[in-house]
């Protein structure tokens, strides 16, 4: 079955990875909390509202560009970013002045490029943010990483947060189409034959694969890395590996990211935003209601 290409059904689609991500970053980001360690052990959920973080904001941007333009206008999206950048979300530092930058009248380009010293930023910024293209992209995922790696530049332009972006949207496109992969191997050599070879990004991803059948969350987070130094290349490849084992269950799948510590809002948001582009993978409604709403600003179907 061939998904709906028109808009609105693509904007359904980009906005359930949206509310996906959404549940995943603000009830990971409670599990930084040390106070709540005792009930991440027992998988008891603190009480609400949970607040989201830089991870939803920069992905509310990305799902109202797309309703805009239907694709990634690097202008308008740099724009919107820094219009509603909050500060206290949660943004890096080399970012939050960036975007400073921009409201201040600033082409992205330049600023975006001299980052670490003209390398450009390999975080995993990039990535957090952009399982909710994929999901408008569930007709074409080589187009879903096409328009991933363009996504990224207006922060990340390092070659690994560009494949780490390309990687999430792919596994969200695959996830998101009718008929999509329906094991875990199916989503993870469908992302891998989209994503260039030759990076890190690529590499953990086979590691991922090779590790399907692993139960130790805790191995599996030592050898691919769980966000604790935030590049893309530390997050990305983990965070498929849950997604790929949680395929339709959304709640399970949860809970293994974060007990893998690290980056807990930005891995689970990969998750919970690649599940939930899927119509099986949704949250619990309960975790919906606990999770902070959408700007006013997010677009909806008409």
């Amino acid at each position: 079955m061939t998904p709906d290409s028109s808009p609105g059904a693509r904007l359904a689609r980009a906005l359930a990875g949206l509310r996906g991500l959404a549940v995943g970053d603000a009830l990971g980001s409670q599990f930084s909390v040390p106070a709540h360690y005792p009930l991440l052990r027992r998988r008891e959920l603190p009480p609400g509202p949970w607040r989201w973080t830089d991870d939803t904001e920069m992905a509310c941007s990305v799902v109202a560009v797309l309703a805009s333009h239907h694709r990634i206008d690097q202008d308008a999206l740099a724009q919107s970013f820094a219009r509603h950048h909050d500060a206290d979300r949660g943004y890096g530092q080399a970012v939050g002045h960036l975007l400073g930058l921009v409201r201040e009248g600033v082409d992205w380009r330049e600023p975006a490029a001299a980052l670490f010293k003209g390398q450009g930023s390999w975080g995993n910024g990039a990535a957090m943010r952009i399982a909710p293209l994929g999901a408008w992209y569930a007709d074409d995922p080589e187009q879903a990483t096409h328009q991933a790696e363009i996504s990224a530049y207006p922060t990340h332009q390092h070659r690994e947060a560009v494949v780490g972006a390309m990687a999430v949207a792919a596994a969200a496109a695959l996830a998101a189409a009718p008929g999509g992969p329906r094991t875990a191997q199916g989503l993870l050599d469908g992302v891998i034959a989209l994503v260039p070879a030759r990076s890190a990004v690529g590499a953990g991803l086979r590691r991922a694969r090779d590790m399907l059948d692993y139960d130790d969350v805790a191995t599996v987070a030592a050898v691919l890395g769980c966000g604790r130094r935030t590049t893309a290349h530390d997050t990305v490849p983990f965070a498929l590996w849950s997604a790929a084992r949680g395929l339709g269950d959304f709640e399970n799948a949860f809970w293994t990211t974060v007990r893998a510590g690290g980056d807990v809002d930005t891995t689970c948001a990969i998750v919970g935003g690649v599940l939930a582009s899927a119509k099986a993978g949704a949250p619990p409604a309960e975790w919906v209601r606990r999770t902070e709403p959408l700007p006013d600003w997010v677009p909806v179907p008409d």
